[in-house]
């Protein structure tokens, strides 16, 4: 396993536990990170993300977007770095593609019985 993706399986238990635990918006309360990526020079952290709550999807990303100098600052606390990565949230639509992809399946299936 290389150095960056140690570092990332690091950042994505703290920003998991930093969210799950810290965070007081409630907004932020039912999302999931699915997965981050670090830049090879460690300036910028990629959070994908998704939330359990449907149509919910803006007001999560307003809420992600204000607690985001909070949750940068406790990240601190919590991974050991040189230089505190800028935190970009990204919404992780692979789940809704593949939920779109399963009804889709399911009804070809019915229309062929």
């Amino acid at each position: 396993m290389s150095k960056i993706a140690r570092l990332e399986t690091d950042l994505l238990r703290a920003i998991t536990r930093i969210l799950a635990r810290e965070v007081k918006d409630p907004a932020v309360g039912f999302t999931t990170v699915t997965a981050v990526k670090l830049t090879s020079d460690h300036s910028y952290l990629t959070i994908y993300y998704t939330t359990l709550e449907e149509g919910k999807r803006e007001t999560t990303a307003k809420a992600l977007e204000r607690s985001k100098p909070f949750i940068r600052t406790t990240l601190g606390k919590h991974v050991t770095m040189r230089k505190l990565p800028a935190l970009v949230f990204k919404y992780d639509e692979s789940l809704d593609r593949g939920n779109r992809i399963e009804r889709g399946l399911k009804d070809v299936m019915k229309k062929d019985e």
